[in-house]
Parts: structure tokens; C-alpha cells; sequence
């Protein structure tokens, strides 16, 4: 089985961070949302990968390089515009070949990955398997209708009345039978080759599509509060470790992991916290579920569940919570404006005025 990685698209929900960066590359813990994905697939077994990008393809190259740090060997594949997943799927027809695939969206994070997922696709090879989790909200997404045998009946992207409350995780597994079904649907009304209008297709003609269902923990890290429940969610299961260096003066509570070449001075830090190299926090609380990237400088600041891209800035903010900052930012707090004193003071007064 091949691999199939999405890191195109335009990322519109995290704009501005998407105008200079796929958001594919967008930090957890330090670590870009595709190295996530990319692991999990190597925990699984799949050594060959192809990775779609777009716009931003270059700077994905360099994150990724060639996928020996995973032990991957990654065929980057090329779409000029975000027209559907369908049509990632047949802008990479002759890297996929006859092999069964698995197609996972690249800004997708899955806190148990998909080792499950592909053993059973592989040991029962339906034309397609996706996986599903109940949401709160289905109108936001592909929704599936699923029998008591968990073969999938119907799908439907984003229905006003959802028949059922399963969305569709980005995680599916499929046989070559599913190139048929893309050359054979027609852009949908937004202008795109829908996915889901692939599997319905196999689904009308009786091919069979099995559904899982995963209540763990997933996010699709495509809006800043789904980012930041992300990197909450990988901090909870980090270890704490400190290669930096914390003066005398400073106090670490909990998990907190300080790389190499970063300096904490007289700051109290509450884990869980990741702090990247060459950042330097003084005078400062850092509080629960930050990230902090290389080279960011926090000073007379106070800090909690954010993070914060490499070179990010922060000086005398009183209280900053639940954040995202971008790279090379710059967060201070504002002068205080000058105060004028309108007085009335009566003969042979006396008035102080305090600074």
C-alpha cells in the first residue's frame, strides 16, 4: 500500500498565517502539522508516499526533504490549483498505479494515528474504508449514513439536514477501482471534483465502502482554535526535558522541555510547555499549553495556552491567552497616553499631582 498526503489547498480559515505558509506547516508543539502525518503513515508500515502540493511547494520540500527522517521515500506531486481531493487523486494517477492507497489529508492530526486503520483496510480490501467521528455540528462536513454492518449507504458534504451526526475524519483507504469513479463525476457547484461524490458513485454501483468510526481525539488544525486544541493535545503527552539553560532565579513546574540554545531567567514556567532553541524568556510567566518557537524573545509578559512561531516578540503584555503569533511579530504593550489635569483651585490652595 501506497500513500496518498494532501498539503495544497489555500488554508483560507487561517489568514493571514496562509498567505506566506502552507498550513501544512503551521507548528504543534514545535513541530509542523505534516511531520504528524507523515510519522503516523511510517508507523504503519507504508514506506511510499506522495505528497500533493501547491502554491507552496517549495517551502513544503524543505520541511520535508526526501522522507528519510521517517523512513519514507516521498514523490512530491504538483497541483496548479485546489480543485478537490478527487482531483489530487488523479493529478496523482501514475505514482498511485494499481496499488492500494491510503489519502490523508495533511493538515489533519489523529491522536492514535492509523496503524489500526490501514492493518484493516489491508486485511479487508473493500473498494474504499473511511474513517468517521461523531461531531457536534454535521453541516460542517462530509457526513456518512452508515448500516448496522458499517457499510457506508450514503455521503453528503456539508447537507443542511444531516442524516446522520459521522463526519468524515480526511483519512480514507481505497483499491484502484476508486480512478474509475474519479474520471466519472463532474465538478461540483463549487467548482471542484468532490470525493465524496467518488465513493458515492463506487456506493451506486455496489461497490462495497466500509466505514470505521474513532471517538479519539482529531483535529483538522484548519482554523486557530482547532490549532491551538492540537497543540494542547500533543503537550499533554510530552516528557519534560531541559538541554537550555534556567538560572537560579527561575522555576519549572511540571512538564516543560527547553531545547538547546534557549535561555529562561528569572521566570516561572508551568508545563506542559515546549520552548525552541534560541528563545529567551525574562521576567515572565509562561502558564499551561504553550508553544514557544526558535529565536522568540519573551520579556515582562505573561503567557498561556498559545503559540508562538519562530522570532515571535512579546514585551510587557500583562496577560496573553489562547494566541496564535506569527513569525518574526511583534507583541508590546502601548505608552501610556500623556494625562492633562483640568484644575479649578481656589486662593492659597495646595495640590499635589502623582505622576
Amino acid at each position: 500500500m501506497k500513500a496518498l498526503v494532501l498539503a495544497g489547498g489555500t488554508g483560507s480559515r487561517l489568514r493571514p498565517f496562509t498567505h506566506t505558509r502552507a498550513k501544512q506547516l503551521l507548528p504543534i508543539a514545535n513541530r509542523p502539522v505534516v511531520h504528524y502525518a507523515l510519522q503516523a503513515i511510517a508507523d504503519a508500515g507504508i514506506e511510499e508516499v506522495g505528497v500533493v502540493v501547491g502554491g507552496h511547494g517549495d517551502a513544503i520540500r524543505r520541511a520535508v526533504g526526501e522522507g528519510s527522517a521517517f523512513g519514507l521515500r516521498i514523490t512530491y506531486l504538483h497541483q496548479p490549483r485546489p480543485l478537490g481531493l478527487a482531483h489530487a487523486v488523479t493529478v496523482a494517477r501514475d505514482f498511485l498505479g494499481d496499488d492500494d492507497f491510503l489519502l490523508y489529508l495533511g493538515d489533519n492530526h489523529l491522536e492514535d494515528g492509523v496503524t489500526g486503520f490501514v492493518r484493516r483496510a489491508t486485511a479487508e480490501r473493500d473498494a474504499g474504508r473511511l474513517l468517521l467521528t461523531p461531531v457536534p455540528d454535521p453541516t460542517a462536513f462530509g457526513v456518512a449514513e452508515v448500516d448496522g454492518e458499517g457499510i457506508v449507504r450514503q455521503l453528503e458534504e456539508k447537507p443542511e439536514r444531516p442524516r446522520s451526526d459521522l463526519a468524515l475524519v480526511g483519512v480514507y483507504a481505497f483499491t484502484p477501482a476508486v480512478h474509475e469513479a474519479v474520471r466519472a463525476i463532474s465538478p461540483s457547484g463549487r467548482g471542484e471534483l468532490e470525493i465524496t461524490d467518488a465513493v458515492q458513485w463506487m456506493i451506486d454501483r455496489g461497490w462495497r465502502v466500509r466505514a470505521e468510526t474513532t471517538t479519539r481525539p482529531w483535529r483538522d488544525t484548519g482554523s486557530v482554535d482547532d490549532l491551538l486544541e492540537a497543540n494542547r493535545s500533543v503537550l499533554d503527552r510530552m516528557e519534560g526535558r531541559v538541554d537550555g539553560k534556567v538560572d537560579p532565579h527561575s522555576v519549572l513546574v511540571g512538564r516543560v522541555s527547553i531545547a538547546e540554545g534557549a535561555v529562561v531567567r528569572g521566570s516561572r514556567i508551568v508545563g506542559p510547555v515546549v520552548v525552541g532553541a534560541g528563545a529567551v524568556i525574562t521576567d515572565s510567566h509562561v502558564g499551561p499549553y504553550t508553544a514557544i518557537g526558535e529565536n522568540c524573545r519573551i520579556q515582562d509578559s505573561a503567557i498561556e495556552f498559545s503559540v508562538l512561531l519562530q522570532g515571535a516578540s512579546v514585551e510587557g503584555a500583562a496577560r496573553i491567552e489562547r494566541s496564535l503569533i506569527g513569525r518574526e511579530a511583534v507583541v508590546a504593550a502601548a505608552p501610556r497616553p500623556l494625562q492633562a489635569h483640568r484644575l479649578i483651585i481656589g486662593d492659597h490652595s495646595k495640590v499635589q499631582l502623582i505622576p
